[in-house]
């Protein structure tokens, strides 16, 4: 119930009121039972919440740009004689979901856009995954030092963010803030946020954001491992984090340590136990710097160039036709590059 409040704030609306009922069988005509009902429309009356409701619908849909619910109009996709309100609703409701559709592609290729990027860039990618309001987005500004958008509207993260986070020096790496997941998340809103979380299922490591405050912190950590399983990301390697640990007693926080012992205690605010995650994502992702001389052909410059954006190049010396290098690299890239140690 306080989700969907917080669902209805999110989309403008003020929640006046709630009325709760256990019914082993919904009612076929009003889901609740008559006496619910009638509490329903007292509470209405009271408030006069359901006239502000349609008010508030109806109001820029009469005043907005033009006449969008006209019920006169002329031109190519304005309604048509013998067209009812009810079938122009419908019509514009069908073409706003066609255009939505056509966004959500339009996302899905930029990803990919930006995934071969950090290919190239030799980055290892950090998804940021968890229950909504659990400071994703406040934990993401504190590793990139980017402002983004913090709020406790659900959903505020629709498109992903992905920002360079310096974890140590020379030690880098790409972090993704998506959004954030609900109890019973529908079938339909995951499609709807596929090209979102698509970035969960390609991330080198996951960080699971959990609002370490909140009293069900393992139901929610359930939902959130029930939505990774459905979009195929369940296997992804993954790092625990306790936010917002300084809300809690001493006690509580070391019995969440001692329940969790690869876990990471933080406040994505005050910036406590930052450093200690900085330094697990390092030993995770494997980019302790790693000493290599590599030889290279003198006409393998996108190679040579690759190498200068993975690693801290020490030293760099043509011989004829070959370039020798010796540079720092991360212990990930150790073997990739293997068959060039000189």
């Amino acid at each position: 119930m306080e989700e969907l409040g917080q669902l209805a704030r999110s989309a403008g609306a003020s929640v006046v009121g709630s009325v709760i009922q256990e019914k082993p069988r919904l009612d076929p005509a009003t889901l609740i039972g008559s006496g619910k009902v009638e509490e329903v429309a007292r509470l209405a009356e009271e408030t006069r919440a359901v006239e502000l409701a349609q008010l508030d619908y109806m109001l820029p849909r009469l005043t907005g740009k033009g006449v969008l619910l006209s019920r006169l109009g002329g031109g190519i996709g304005t309604r048509g004689p013998g067209e009812t309100k009810l079938e122009t609703d419908r019509r514009r409701i069908r073409q706003r979901i066609q255009s939505i559709k056509r966004e959500i592609e339009r996302v899905r290729r930029t990803r990919h856009t930006r995934h071969r990027g950090r290919v190239r860039a030799e980055a290892p990618v950090v998804a940021l995954v968890g229950y909504t309001n659990a400071g994703k987005s406040t934990l993401f500004t504190a590793l990139t030092r980017a402002q983004t958008a913090a709020s406790d509207q659900l959903f505020m993260t629709l498109d992903p963010l992905v920002r360079r986070a310096r974890l140590a020096p020379g030690q880098d790496a790409l972090l993704v803030d998506t959004v954030g997941f609900i109890q019973k998340l529908p079938h339909s809103l995951v499609a709807a946020f596929r090209a979102t979380l698509e970035e969960v299922t390609e991330a080198d490591l996951l960080l699971h954001v959990m609002d370490a405050s909140a009293d069900d912190m393992t139901a929610r950590e359930e939902s959130v491992n029930e939505v990774l399983a459905e979009i195929g990301a369940a296997d992804r390697p993954r790092i625990d984090v306790l936010n917002k640990v300084d809300q809690l007693g001493a006690a509580r926080r070391r019995a969440l340590q001692d329940a969790r012992p690869e876990g990471v205690l933080v406040s994505a605010r005050s910036g406590a136990g930052l450093a200690d995650l900085r330094a697990q994502l390092v030993r995770r992702l494997e980019l302790t710097p790693t000493s290599v001389r590599l030889r290279f052909g003198a006409a393998e410059q996108r190679a040579i160039a690759a190498l200068y954006t993975a690693g801290r190049v020490l030293a760099h010396e043509a011989d004829g036709d070959q370039v020798v290098i010796e540079a720092e690299i991360p212990a990930r890239l150790v073997e990739r590059y293997r068959p060039r140690f000189a």
